[in-house]
């Protein structure tokens, strides 16, 4: 059975993650700074069960996958964006469980070599190992609980970091994630005004009673008036809100990624400019620096991949709970960080 969420009540939430495609949607960021990222991934007893007989070596790190052979790709680099239910930086103490829930999360990873970027969603309800903290720090333990918690347990900084960075690592089999980026929700005004808006499409139906200019199908230009209505709001009554809105924020990443890359484009200082705004709504770390390097091959890069962490919604009997397909998020793993070892490239 799975873990109850604690006692935190479900907030309406927000996505003021959405720098992700400025702050780092060409993902490769640590390039020129860090050294050739080394794949952990690894088979836990909770998951593997009936994935036809998968081995491991972890000196060569590869894993053999329905008789087939696939080693880690080591042209990758995985970073970790968050959305974060607070209007302003938090600092606590970890253990209070009040810095903020990482409502929004999306794992990002850049092939350095094909200069490529794959999104993987992450629904906000997911079920997955999360350690939790007494109100001295103390750790309690790790249990099954929603992935959003893990964020919450920290400071509302580097420490809230670090521990959604480990619970999103777990539930991927131990993948090495090189970094994140946490953002509130005061940065979605900036976002959307820093590209002089951005056109959407409403991709479903769930805005439509409370703001009928949000009609499904409709095309909407977001900005500093709206742009938190589109990806923040949802009707906490309704059973399942949460992958509804996880839909409407993928249409407006992809549509900010797109007006970004024109604004860079035309202004080579956007970049600089947009970090120093967004810097004090911000946990990260990635330096401006290392900012630089991702925008660089930002205009340069081919067609991105996205996907959602595959599952089944589920009413849990508090809170909403999403459970993982374990055999297929395994599949995908493979699918997008390995390569098969007879594979010359």
């Amino acid at each position: 059975m799975f873990g109850k969420k604690n006692k935190n009540q479900k907030k309406q939430w927000i996505i003021g993650f959405c720098g992700l495609l400025v702050i780092g949607v060409a993902g490769g960021m640590l390039a020129a700074k860090m050294t050739t990222p080394v794949s952990d991934t690894k088979k836990t007893d909770k998951d593997t069960a009936g994935q036809d007989s998968v081995e491991e070596d972890s000196l060569t790190d590869t894993i053999t996958w329905k008789g087939e052979k696939y080693r880690y790709n080591d042209h990758l680099s995985n970073f970790l964006f968050l959305g974060i239910d607070t209007r302003e930086k938090i600092e606590t103490n970890v253990g209070h469980a009040d810095a903020g829930q990482s409502d929004a999360l999306y794992l990002l990873s850049w092939d350095r070599k094909e200069n490529t970027i794959t999104t993987i969603s992450i629904p906000r309800d997911t079920i997955t190992e999360v350690e939790a903290y007494g109100p001295g720090g103390e750790s309690l333990g790790k249990s099954q609980d929603h992935i959003s918690l893990a964020y919450a347990y920290g400071d509302g900084s580097y420490k809230s970091g670090e521990l959604a960075k480990e619970a999103v690592s777990t539930l991927f089999y131990g993948l090495n994630i090189q970094g994140y980026c946490a953002i509130n929700l005061d940065a979605l005004s900036i976002l959307s005004d820093s590209v002089g808006g951005v056109t959407v499409t409403v991709p479903n139906d769930s805005l439509e009673e409370k703001y009928p200019e949000f009609k499904n199908g409709s095309q909407v230009t977001l900005d500093g008036t709206n742009t938190e209505i589109f990806v923040r709001y949802r009707d906490i009554n309704v059973h399942q809100s949460a992958i509804a809105r996880m839909e409407r924020q993928q249409v407006f990443i992809k549509a900010f990624e797109e007006a970004a890359k024109k604004k860079i484009a035309e202004d080579s200082g956007y970049t600089v400019k947009m970090y120093s705004d967004l810097e004090p709504y911000m946990v990260t770390n990635i330096s401006k620096d290392q900012l630089l390097k991702i925008t660089q091959s930002m205009t340069e890069g081919k067609e991105d991949t996205d996907w959602t962490v595959p599952g089944e919604a589920v009413e849990g009997e508090d809170h909403d709970e999403y459970h993982v397909d374990d055999n297929a998020l395994y599949e995908k793993m493979i699918e997008t960080f390995y390569k098969k070892v007879s594979d010359p490239n």
